[in-house]
């Protein structure tokens, strides 16, 4: 008989060459437990999706009693669904003057729904994008990307689109009257941990203005707590025409979002109907668990432990080898030498039960991006592990 890892293998779709394939066995808390029991503490969180850990209790409660209810209906936007109802108006409470939500299912599909509607909107062909920067694997997301190393294979893409350097000041020139959106991440991710300076992206907020460009704010990894806030543009007094989320979002359970004033929304329900689409979107059991992460981090004090836990990351992580360290609150890149380095740390760290990862612009670069409810413990004993395989 063959085993699980074989099946795997044999009838899964593989993304890489040399998947980890751990076979996992359940979850609980910041750790992954696999077929023989060993512990594996997460540090990426899934790659910033279990920002309550696995199975928070008020998530798993949420889903259960959801799911005693009802699962799927009709398509999104026909039927008024109580999930999908409290999520939406909570959420716009957090957010003065985004007050419409359209719910789907993950943050490429956010990403192509804002595309849309910017373009829909402003009647404008163009979209500009920051280089460095990831917005999703679809046609239309893959688009905004540049290097161009993970699409090229696959051009062409959709024309109209232009890039320009994040937290370049010279480049905002390029954002002109033809530009519908600018789609930018408020903290760039997988450029390994970029923050752009207050002032880049308050000018970049007033170019947008100026021309009649729509803001289009990505914190799809950046949001839900992970910096700080409950939203990482908070801070820079600035605040954009359609926000984008998911990973975090639904805590576990696969939900995402693009957010703007009911005036913009709007143009997608008319001229005509049914702009924009989505079956299985807001699916009440993933808006359900949405709706209890977001109740969780408003009424916990996690995003307020935020700073202090990023604190000791930055002292404890130490060492020689590490050639620069940046951070943005729970989400940190330890540069190193090569993406060599990177790889033989991430398996040390794996056989001592510590799940560590890279960026994909930057291979230099481990990637920390825990729960938010990992512990002062737990952060200590992975630092150890992480200086432990550095010094190997």
């Amino acid at each position: 008989m063959l085993s699980q890892r074989q099946l795997f293998l044999q009838h899964l779709a593989q993304t890489s060459p040399g998947p980890l394939a751990l076979e996992i066995a359940r979850a609980e808390g910041c750790y992954l437990y696999d077929t023989s029991e060993k512990a594996y503490l997460d540090l990426i969180a899934g790659i910033g999706v279990s920002c309550l850990g696995h199975r928070h209790p008020a998530v798993v409660a949420a889903v259960k009693a959801q799911i005693d209810l009802y699962w799927h209906t009709l398509v999104y936007g026909e039927y008024v669904l109580s999930p999908q109802v409290a999520l939406a108006q909570l959420l716009s409470a957090q957010l003065p003057g985004l007050d419409a939500v359209y719910l789907v299912n993950s943050g490429t599909e956010a990403t192509e729904g804002a595309m849309k509607l910017a373009k829909r909107y402003t009647g404008r062909p163009d979209i500009v994008a920051c280089r460095w920067a990831y917005h999703g694997s679809t046609q239309g997301a893959a688009s905004l990307m540049w290097p161009t190393d993970f699409t090229l294979p696959y051009h062409p893409l959709l024309p109209g689109i232009r890039h320009i350097d994040f937290d370049d000041d010279e480049s905002l020139a390029n954002i002109n009257e033809r530009t519908a959106a600018v789609v930018v991440e408020t903290v760039q991710a997988e450029w390994g941990i970029r923050r752009a300076r207050p002032e880049w992206l308050k000018a970049l907020r007033q170019r947008c203005d100026d021309v009649g460009a729509l803001l289009v704010l990505d914190e799809i990894q950046a949001g839900y707590g992970r910096t700080g806030h409950l939203f990482a543009f908070v801070p820079y007094g600035i605040k954009p025409d359609i926000l984008l989320l998911a990973k975090g979002f639904g805590g576990g359970m696969p939900i995402g979002a693009f957010i703007a004033p009911r005036h913009i929304m709007q143009v997608l329900s008319v001229d005509p109907p049914l702009g924009h689409i989505t079956t299985f979107g807001g699916h009440p059991v993933c808006a359900a668990a949405a709706l209890a992460t977001l109740q969780t981090l408003l009424h916990s004090d996690l995003i307020a432990q935020v700073p202090q836990k990023e604190k000791l990351f930055l002292e404890l992580l130490v060492h020689p080898a590490i050639r620069e360290m940046r951070s943005a609150g729970l989400w940190l890149a330890v540069e190193l030498d090569s993406a060599a380095a990177v790889q033989k740390a991430i398996q040390h760290c794996l056989k001592k039960g510590l799940i560590t990862d890279w960026f994909l612009f930057n291979d230099r670069s481990l990637r920390i991006a825990p729960p938010l409810t990992i512990s002062e413990t737990e952060i200590r004993w992975a630092c150890g592990v992480i200086l432990e395989a550095l010094s190997e």
